[in-house]
């Protein structure tokens, strides 16, 4: 291994141990009330060195942002190009693929739901913020194009498919929150996966014709 192959390898490295110890000092401290100073402590790092890598606080949520939806889109891109499946079996589907999401990273999940329910998104550079759009449309996108197929098969009545993601993506926004508040009386137990497929299965026997 080369020295530039080193060097790179080490940013990457770096880079993730400061993700993980902004995610970790914004559920402690929330988002307002964290410094780049704390998170830099976290990781046992200098505040200079995250200056390197990251421009501020918002330049940090909108990593973890980014990286929740670029594994989120290729959890989708899989279920929708998974052989065997039909129309139900794919929309039933979108439980375990969207849980998959939730298990990669639950404490960077949480955070981003929480924190795009503040102010903090309408300050990331606009680059940024189209960047996060972009991909959480491409999502969407490949959640609908799944209902799509169903409706096109006569399989579900004739709805709007777009509408029909934006209900999964609701629920799941809602349910992820629901879940780190219930395990505040129960750790131990995980009441996510259930209620998810139970809120997916709702909405296929809502749609189904006949």
């Amino acid at each position: 291994m080369g020295i530039a192959e080193r060097k790179e390898r080490e940013k990457r490295r770096r880079r993730a141990r400061i993700m993980n110890a902004a995610k970790k000092v914004f559920t402690d401290k929330g988002f307002g009330g964290a410094t780049m100073e704390e998170i830099a402590l976290e990781a046992e790092l200098s505040p200079a060195t995250l200056y390197l890598y990251f421009k501020n606080k918002n330049d940090l949520y909108a990593s973890l942002n980014l990286k929740m939806l670029e594994f989120l889109v290729w959890r989708l891109e899989e279920l929708r190009d998974q052989e065997g499946l039909d129309a139900e079996g794919r929309v039933r589907g979108l439980a375990d693929a969207l849980y998959d999401v939730y298990q990669n990273d639950p404490l960077i999940l949480f955070n981003v739901f929480h924190l795009q329910s503040t102010h903090v998104l309408t300050e990331l550079p606009p680059e940024t913020l189209d960047e996060i759009n972009g991909l959480s449309a491409r999502a969407l996108r490949i959640m609908a194009g799944i209902f799509q197929q169903g409706i096109d098969e006569g399989v579900f009545a004739d709805r709007a498919a777009i509408a029909l993601a934006d209900t999964v993506w609701a629920v799941f926004t809602g349910l992820v929150l629901w879940e780190e508040s219930k395990r505040l009386f129960d750790s131990g137990k995980d009441f996510l996966k259930p209620t998810l497929d139970l809120a997916i299965e709702t909405i296929v026997q809502g749609i189904k014709k006949g």
